[in-house]
């Protein structure tokens, strides 16, 4: 990146440690020829405002100011637009610096260096990376008890993408005031549903109409930038709406003939969650075009936390997990080590079924 005019004294940012156990992405190993890679030390101009870019329009920016409660308009200049390689120049979530030329807008002088990315391959390009957000530090995947009701595959494609992309993910059960108690005081049918996956990530019970888990939440996203994924009509926007009264976001409705939600969220955008400045939450719906990409199939197994102990136990090092003799994974499964639920499911999707994102 081209230095600025040293106009004045200036500081520098040294670039932060880069999060590298994404094993699986199939963009892991191509962060530096994509362009991830910035200089290690970055000139800042203490004039300069530091924000973070919390929607996009095109060539123009909303920054988020962190340390004022002022949003920018804000665009990039050319000696920045001409560093532009194999990725978005800018995007959702990148921490900027910029410079106020009045009347609410703003021009981006300097962009730190990504940690981390959610992104897809941009269409018709085989190295060109599409960032949907970037520097997220953990996943929300919002589901509800009923209306619409659970899907065990949908859920793992999910959280297989979270593992894919290294990212921290937590078990939204939303709408918990749904749930259908269990006879003679066993376990209630959302209970029954997500058991499986308590041991391996946390699971909140949710629900926007009782406030139940909400200061559990709150606990789990301050401080952080979340991205918050789910099927439609599962109370996502509602959720927010509860957690973040001040941030209005518009509530789809299910259909009465298909029993899906409508889709209410079309761009990436950044909130801010009242009472913390640093923590927003991402609702995305591109999220899901992620999911189509996939992980090749001889290191899906590494997405299932639960297999990990297993794996290299086998008695095939190139083992699939599916019907080989001597196998460590079928093994735990049949000790009750493993789900069989979510053994299965790994199953279906190592041989390649199709599984609808609404």
């Amino acid at each position: 990146m081209p230095r600025p005019r040293q106009t004045r004294p200036r500081d520098t940012v040294p670039e932060p440690e880069v999060r590298s156990g994404n094993r699986v992405s199939h963009l892991r190993a191509d962060r530096a020829r994509l362009g991830g890679e910035r200089p290690a030390e970055l000139p800042i101009d203490p004039a300069w405002l530091p924000g973070v870019v919390v929607r996009a329009y095109g060539k123009f920016f909303d920054v988020r100011l962190r340390n004022e409660a002022r949003t920018l308009l804000s665009t990039t200049p050319g000696k920045l637009r001409r560093e532009r390689r194999r990725t978005d120049l800018v995007a959702v979530g990148d921490r900027v610096w910029v410079s106020d030329v009045g009347e609410g807008e703003g021009q981006i002088e300097a962009i730190a260096p990504r940690e981390r990315v959610l992104a897809r391959l941009a269409r018709n390009t085989i190295d060109t990376e599409q960032v949907i957000l970037a520097n997220p530090d953990q996943v929300l995947f919002v589901f509800s008890v009923r209306e619409p009701e659970p899907h065990r595959r949908m859920l793992d494609r999910f959280l297989i993408m979270a593992e894919s992309q290294s990212l921290p993910a937590i078990i939204g059960v939303n709408k918990i005031d749904l749930d259908i108690p269990g006879v003679d005081g066993g376990p209630s049918l959302a209970e029954r549903f997500f058991a499986d996956y308590q041991a391996i990530y946390p699971v909140r019970y949710l629900s926007a109409v009782l406030a139940n888990g909400l200061d559990e939440l709150r606990c789990d996203l301050a401080g952080k930038i979340t991205v918050v994924a789910g099927p439609s009509g599962v109370g996502k926007s509602s959720l927010l709406n509860t957690l973040d009264p001040e941030g209005r976001r518009v509530v789809g409705e299910i259909s009465s003939a298909t029993g899906k939600g409508r889709h209410t969220t079309t761009a990436t955008q950044l909130y801010k969650i009242a009472g913390d400045a640093e923590t927003y939450v991402a609702d995305t719906p591109g999220i899901r075009s992620i999911m189509f990409h996939g992980v090749p199939p001889e290191l899906l197994p590494e997405c299932f936390p639960e297999f990990r102990p297993y794996l290299g136990e086998c008695h095939y090092p190139d083992c699939t997990h599916t019907h080989e003799p001597e196998c460590a994974v079928r093994a735990a499964v049949d000790l009750g080590a493993v789900s069989r639920e979510r053994y299965e499911s790994y199953v279906s999707l190592r041989r390649g079924e199709v599984v609808e994102i609404p």
